[in-house]
């Protein structure tokens, strides 16, 4: 916490206020007393305390009740009950209704400090795991997408690409292999040299060795000159083989042997050459399946596949459909000349809804469609090509649907795309925005925006600090 955490007394006996706050002394905490239920209410909305240490028995109200009150808000407090002996019962009660803890009196100094020491350390963990949540990367190296499938590419994205290491990506056609592929290149220390890119399914099975190694002058009919392949353009940098399962099986060896030794020869040649290269190859096949069947050697395959990466279908991205969707249609309005902010209610539940059998490319292919022969502002259900134009969506299904089209947000204005404002405030916004149309109410506006309460109290706080900064640099 970046500033000193509080605590809430709510205690109505003046001298065990006082000899409470005694004991808290060691602590670093700011400390406020309420005697009456009426007064905690109040500093709990103004003072906004990290802790409240509530006693059951008060002269206005009962202290459950003061609990229900911070429950029903989510209001992000560890509330500690202090219950009589006798009162036990009442303190489980407690805990069932959300307290954080419960303590006995009498207790001594050390039972109080050790009991708010643990709930300060949980408001901790708490913030810990928000903040890692809210540090989730939207956009990354060429990618569009907060989905958890993508987040977990970003990081091993992030750790391979340091690394000497092969990389193996798989994953259906059209989820941005070889876009993985130039990230990790763009990330790594060879991110200065070539990266080389060969489609192993797209080159004549009699020409791969020669796109692959190079070939010398009259090595076979056509060889009008020497021609170096993608291993002598890659050196130093990056080798993508898209495709590999396509691979013949008699190139796989002398893959194998390039790989193992960084050493090939020319189609037609006899001289050893030597390169540096750091391989990553990627498949829309099931690999250990053709390595079964023996289309694909075992060897090369365990020498491939040190580094996995699979990339996720886009009918399992959740609402990345629509942020991409989103970016398609910002990038083609703008390529096209036309008038398009968005896409209606019901196109986002049709886009959210389809299956998308060929991922992005699929969804791109759609999206430009839409813009070339179409315009207008809002992208409406009759401009959808097929199969999109024959979806029907049912009540039911929208239910489904609409948590997911909120969680993507809202699509960025295209009328000025020179405008770009910094990212906290387009959130403030929104944020502010959803909590306008829930009324003032931030716990039904997180319930809304799929946070956690405390998430938006945080970055409310944040927003005033940012406040104070700009106030005295204008003032500077």
């Amino acid at each position: 916490m970046s500033i000193r955490p509080r605590v809430l007394l709510v205690e109505d006996t003046p001298s065990l206020s006082l000899l409470y706050k005694q004991y808290m002394s060691e602590l670093d905490v700011d400390v406020k007393i309420a005697e009456t239920g009426k007064f905690g209410l109040q500093l709990i909305q103004e003072w906004k305390p990290n802790i409240l240490l509530l006693d059951i028995e008060l002269p206005d109200m009962n202290g459950l009740d003061l609990l229900k009150v911070i429950q029903e808000n989510e209001l992000p407090i560890n509330t500690v009950v202090i219950t009589a002996h006798g009162s036990v019962a009442v303190a489980v009660d407690a805990m069932r209704t959300g307290a954080y803890d419960f303590i006995v009196k009498p207790f001594n100094a050390n039972r109080l400090r050790v009991t708010i020491t643990n709930a300060l350390e949980q408001l901790k963990l708490t913030e810990l795991v928000e903040s890692i949540k809210d540090s989730s990367r939207a956009n990354f190296e060429g990618f569009v997408g907060s989905s958890l499938s993508m987040q977990a590419v970003y990081r091993i994205i992030d750790s391979a690409a340091t690394s000497k290491a092969t990389v193996f990506i798989t994953g259906e056609s059209g989820t941005g292999k070889e876009v993985c592929a130039e990230a990790i290149h763009r990330q790594s220390k060879r991110a200065e040299n070539p990266f080389i890119a060969i489609n192993c399914g797209a080159i004549p099975r009699d020409l791969m060795e020669s796109e692959i190694f190079g070939h010398k002058k009259g090595a076979f009919t056509g060889a009008t000159a020497d021609r170096d392949g993608a291993a002598t353009m890659a050196n130093g940098g990056t080798l993508f083989l898209d495709e590999i399962g396509e691979m013949p099986m008699e190139l796989q060896t002398k893959l194998l042997r390039f790989i193992q030794t960084g050493t090939f020869q020319k189609v037609g040649g006899s001289q050893v050459e030597e390169v540096n290269v750091r391989f990553i190859c990627a498949t829309n096949r099931d690999v250990l399946e053709e390595v079964e069947q023996g289309n694909f050697r075992e060897d090369l395959y365990y020498r491939l596949h040190v580094i996995p990466i699979p990339m996720p279908p886009l009918r399992e991205r959740g609402e990345d459909i629509l942020l991409i969707a989103r970016k398609f249609l910002r990038d083609y309005t703008l390529e096209e000349e036309k008038n398009f902010r968005g896409f209606g209610e019901q196109v986002e539940r049709i886009l959210a809804t389809y299956k998308w059998p060929g991922n992005v490319r699929e969804l791109q292919n759609i999206i430009r469609n839409i813009v070339v022969l179409n315009d207008g502002e809002i992208v409406q259900p009759e401009m959808l090509p097929p199969p999109l134009s024959h979806i029907e969506i049912s009540p039911e299904q929208a239910k489904l649907v609409d948590a997911q089209i909120a969680k993507a947000g809202h699509a960025m204005t295209m009328k000025d795309p020179t405008t770009v404002s910094p990212l906290w405030i387009a959130e403030k916004s929104y944020i502010e925005m959803a909590i306008q149309v829930c009324e003032g109410n931030i716990p039904q506006a997180a319930k809304k925006l799929e946070v956690a309460p405390s998430t938006l109290y945080r970055k409310i706080e944040s927003w005033k600090s940012k406040a104070v900064v700009t106030t005295e640099a204008v003032g500077d």
